[in-house]
């Protein structure tokens, strides 16, 4: 019991009362400048709390002669005076200070010029007064001493606390590392680039779903810097620096993390925008006390995000000098990651989508070594995407994965978290317990055409042209072999569109010519369609369809090699500097070139109309059928059509062409 006693007596001090709480008053250095503002305003505006009425000197001569006025106080160098009106004489100027009698002094201040004699005025005055009715004067100078303090001293305040504003802020940035720069003028020099440490890069290849190829090139930097006696043994050395090549939202930043994560080194990450500013030197004093930073952490990364900012192709940048800030930065990058300076154990890691543009200098062997291309996902790639973003949805049961998967042909990993997350929130605004697989159709048709337009007005005339125009891009491309298949028909509007005709995509590497033909003949079927149904007349409708059409046909005759008329040519521009200025070819090959275009697209209009005609009737029941139920899937189609033409449709196709 005793030592119970005792706890308690220990732990409650003070015979069970509750400690006193002791307010500690922190002095902060923003109170004296709040301290400085109330002076300086007390001072400018100080008062005291009188207001005179403004006269002239002969009405102040006249209230002398009254015998209204005490006192006269003049200031000779403001040639200013004021004027005290004796209290029992206030009365008779009520109406001048608005019906009220002031209840201080002076009433009134008058102004003269700089010729004004003030002993001679007042002396003049006063002997024209009796004894008794003398009036005191006061003549002196202002010394004016708070307009010169506030002369001297509010400058010097004022550069006193820029000065301890702008050190706070150096002192900051100086305790916080790599984080440099912001708006400390004495950083401006400084690398912005970001730090993680060892123990903050959580991010392995186990977050990064799919890019098998990727990943093969890249443990090879993550086994150096983990090992790297196992290749300076036999007298290898590891690259320098790697580039990730690929289309944006394909995860070229995310594996640049999991390397550094994988291999657990300090990893600096930075964008290539930030090297480029509008001071002269101050990108390449970046890129120096980037470098410099990363000697210091060494082994370590550095990420360069968007390299194409600060790398691209010297010389080509129109109206800018060779003396263009954004050479300098890249004069001086390339001096660091290849120069007489040695920089080990670091390696550089930059990711951009537009490797065609980026100088020669800075793609040689010995900065960038590898150019690794991060692509978009295929098939078994995006399963494995899928199940990253899916781990925190709540699935139904008739969820198909695969499914999904081929409904995402072309997607990069970014599409596909999209993708999840719309799904998840279109259940969510049906008030659904978990996410089904229609949840995720409605959110791919969201992503690739749009929100839906439920409150659109469509004439019945509209909808039907509609329903032929898109009818006749699905029965064409169910028809020929060339063409993927069809996955469902729709003429609900959709973002820009009336309707749309949906495909399942073969993720195919290259396509023959015989291919792309058909490819354009469904691309063409909708116009096509429409004139077949409205009497030959043609509609609006077909505008994105001929924009694909035309780049097509002049990518088969210019870039592909594809016509007879050109030949085994191509006039692709590889380096990405287009040829706005130029044409690699004369007027007579562009006639040509022009001709061979609209040869290939009378060709297939004229192969599509042929083909739709002898299905006229299977095109007039579908499209009745897509008036009515505004979806009609690949179902529907094979019940009219029957199985769709390719890999085993092409015998059935040979038999009819052998029966004619």
């Amino acid at each position: 019991m005793s030592s119970q006693k005792n706890n308690n007596a220990q732990n409650n001090p003070g015979d069970g009362k509750q400690p006193r709480k002791v307010f500690k008053i922190k002095f902060n250095l923003s109170w004296l400048y709040m301290l400085l503002v109330l002076l300086i305003f007390w001072m400018v505006f100080q008062g005291d709390g009188a207001n005179p009425q403004k006269i002239e000197w002969p009405d102040v001569q006249e209230m002398v002669r009254k015998g209204d006025v005490k006192e006269i106080h003049y200031v000779r160098n403001d040639f200013k005076g004021t004027v005290t009106v004796k209290p029992d004489r206030l009365g008779q100027y009520v109406e001048v200070f608005g019906g009220k009698v002031p209840a201080k002094s002076p009433h009134f201040f008058f102004y003269v010029s700089n010729k004004f004699d003030a002993e001679a005025q007042f002396a003049t005055l006063n002997e024209s007064l009796p004894a008794e009715g003398q009036v005191k004067f006061i003549v002196e100078n202002d010394a004016k001493i708070w307009s010169q303090v506030l002369e001297w001293v509010l400058p010097l305040v004022f550069l006193l606390i820029l000065w301890g504003w702008m050190f706070r802020g150096m002192g900051r940035n100086m305790g916080g590392g790599a984080q440099g720069g912001g708006m400390n003028p004495f950083n401006v020099g400084k690398s912005t680039g970001k730090l993680a440490d060892k123990n903050q890069v959580n991010v392995t290849f186990k977050d990064v779903a799919g890019l098998y190829g990727a990943k093969e090139e890249v443990m090879e930097i993550v086994d150096f810097l983990k090992n790297p006696s196992k290749y300076t043994a036999l007298g290898g050395k590891i690259p320098k620096g790697a580039l990730l090549v690929g289309p944006p939202g394909t995860g070229k930043t995310l594996l640049a993390k999991a390397v550094a994560g994988e291999a657990n080194v300090p990893f600096f990450s930075i964008s290539g925008s930030d090297f480029v500013e509008m001071f002269v030197g101050v990108g390449a004093s970046r890129v120096r006390d980037l470098f410099n930073q990363a000697k210091e952490k060494a082994p370590c990364i550095v990420f360069i995000d968007e390299i194409d900012a600060v790398g691209r192709a010297r010389g080509k940048n129109v109206g800018f000098s060779s003396n263009d800030e954004r050479e300098n930065t890249l004069n001086q990058l390339l001096t660091e990651m290849d120069g007489f300076g040695t920089n080990s154990g670091v390696i550089v890691l930059a990711a951009t989508n537009r490797a065609d543009i980026l100088d020669k200098a800075l793609m040689r062997a010995g900065r960038f070594d590898r150019q690794i291309q991060v692509t978009l996902p295929d098939l078994n790639e995006r399963k494995d995407i899928f199940q990253i973003h899916l781990r925190k949805i709540k699935l139904g049961t008739d969820f198909d994965l695969d499914n999904i998967a081929k409904h995402t042909a072309g997607f990069s990993g970014a599409d596909i978290a999209n993708i999840c997350n719309e799904a998840a929130l279109t259940a969510a605004r049906k008030n659904k317990s978990a996410v089904d697989n229609e949840d995720f159709i409605q959110a791919i048709d969201r992503v690739i055409g749009g929100i839906e337009r439920k409150k659109t007005v469509m004439s019945p005339e509209e909808k039907r042209l509609t329903a032929f125009h898109e009818v006749g891009h699905a029965v064409t491309g169910w028809l020929l072999p060339g063409c993927n298949p069809v996955l469902k028909v729709t003429i609900v509007p959709r973002g820009q569109s009336l309707g749309a005709t949906w495909y399942l995509p073969d993720e195919k590497v290259t396509m023959s010519k015989s291919e792309l033909m058909d490819e354009m003949c469904s691309l063409v079927a909708g116009r096509v369609a429409e004139e077949l149904a409205n009497n030959g007349i043609p509609c609006t409708g077909a505008l994105s369809d001929f924009e694909r059409l035309t780049k097509m046909a002049y990518a088969m005759v210019t870039y592909y090699g594809m016509s007879d008329e050109i030949g085994n040519l191509s006039f692709y521009d590889s380096t990405g500097a287009g040829y706005e200025l130029y044409k690699p070819y004369s007027e007579k090959t562009a006639e040509t070139i022009d001709a061979e275009a609209r040869k290939l697209s009378d060709e297939v209009t004229e192969k599509t109309r042929a083909l739709l005609q002898e299905h006229w009737a299977d095109v007039t029941v579908l499209a009745e059928q897509l008036i009515a139920k505004e979806v009609i899937m690949a179902e529907d189609l094979e019940k009219v059509l029957g199985p769709k033409a390719g890999k085993h449709g092409e015998e059935r196709l040979r038999e009819e062409v052998s029966e004619s």
